[in-house]
């Protein structure tokens, strides 16, 4: 009956998740599809862009609240396990929706409320983390994959239990292959970001996140290879 509530718990999580806060706004208040304008992508970064500020705080706001609540839901029926199940689900069909044709956004406010499940400090040092990155770099994408960094060494630091380690780590790695995916050419991109952030340099971040989270977890289970 267990392994029942756990998948109930990622049904739950990703059908939420698809719901595309972004798409509705920009339907419903603004009568035109996000997708269609600025990045192409159905993220706050992309509202805020095209539709201001307001309206991309508000999506980020919503996007954040299905996943806690896709959380919340699975801490209900599995406990740790279905609330990681949950968030976890939840990012995936925020990414891919499956109301929308799989065309999502790139999971930074999800992934965010899926740190917070975790361990309010990880959310916490991820938050400062990109505010830090944003004020340097100038650019969402540099941020969020600053952000994502932070979460996998946080995570090992602070993670309670090994659903919630695997949680965190998901959230990192998955965010890292989006970024490669977007500036590969596999979704639109600004051209801002084209100039500033190179392909190469995102896939060495992405393999230095790896290897720092690999030492932190042989460090705390006291494991060698």
């Amino acid at each position: 009956m267990t392994a029942v509530y756990y998948a109930l718990s990622c049904v739950l999580g990703y059908l939420l998740g698809s719901i595309s806060i972004s798409i509705l706004i920009s339907r419903h208040v603004f009568h035109q599809d996000v997708r269609q304008s600025g990045s192409g992508n159905a993220g706050a970064t992309n509202v805020a862009r095209v539709f201001g500020l307001g309206a991309g705080v508000l999506t980020f706001l919503g996007d954040f609240a299905k996943t806690l609540l896709a959380a919340w839901l699975g801490s209900l029926l599995g406990g740790v396990i279905g609330s990681c199940l949950g968030a976890a689900f939840a990012l995936i069909g925020h990414c891919f929706p499956v109301y929308y044709r799989f065309r999502g956004g790139k999971a930074v406010s999800a992934g965010a409320a899926a740190a917070l499940v975790i361990d309010w400090r990880i959310f916490v040092l991820a938050v400062a983390v990109f505010a830090l990155a944003a004020l340097l770099s100038k650019t969402a994408s540099v941020s969020s994959m600053s952000a994502a960094g932070m979460v996998a060494v946080g995570t090992v630091l602070f993670a309670p239990s090994t659903a919630q380690l695997l949680l965190g780590l998901f959230i990192a790695l998955g965010h890292a292959l989006g970024q490669i995916l977007l500036l590969l050419g596999r979704e639109q991109l600004d051209l801002a970001d084209l100039l500033e952030i190179h392909a190469d340099r995102v896939i060495q971040a992405a393999l230095a996140e790896i290897v720092i989270a690999r030492k932190l977890f042989l460090g705390r289970s006291g494991l060698q290879l």
